[in-house]
Order: C-alpha cells, then sequence, then structure tokens
C-alpha cells in the first residue's frame, strides 16, 4: 500500500516546486493543497504543522515531516523511501 502524502503549497514558491519535484521524481502520488493567499488555509496549516506558517508543508501518513529541507533531509539520510513505503 502507497503512503498518504499531501503537501501544503503556493503554486510559485520555489521550495514548493522543488519538494514536489523530488516527490514527483521518486514517483509519489500525492495530495497538494495550493493555498495561495489564503489566509484561512495558512492557519489551517499551522495549526496541524505545530505552528509552521512557510510552505511547503508536507505530510506523509498524516505526520508531520516539515518543509522542503526537511524532506530533501530525510532523502539525503535515506529514510524518505521506508516513509513513503509505509
Amino acid at each position: 500500500m502507497a503512503a498518504n502524502v499531501e503537501i501544503y503549497t503556493w503554486r510559485a514558491c520555489p521550495f514548493c516546486i522543488r519538494a514536489k519535484a523530488l516527490l514527483d521524481r521518486k514517483g509519489v502520488a500525492y495530495t497538494e493543497y495550493a493555498i495561495d493567499g489564503d489566509e484561512r488555509a495558512r492557519a489551517a496549516m499551522a495549526e496541524i504543522s505545530g505552528g509552521r506558517r512557510s510552505v511547503p508543508q508536507t505530510f506523509i501518513n498524516g505526520v508531520h515531516v516539515g518543509g522542503c529541507d526537511d524532506l530533501h533531509a530525510l532523502e539525503r539520510r535515506g529514510e524518505l523511501d521506508a516513509l513513503l513505503a509505509s
């Protein structure tokens, strides 16, 4: 079974584009929530991400894994594939 991956983004955000590119390269299906300028959606994202208001914010199987740098750090440490396989 594939992991449930959700990512909150702004469409023109370079960090969002980079995070999605990593997921795309790995062949991961994800649900994207483009919250450009939607303060209500951003506040809801911050609530579930421990107060983080920056984008992107990524969740794997409902667990907050963080932003672009966090996602790439998981990949560099060889931990991302295990999360995506769960």
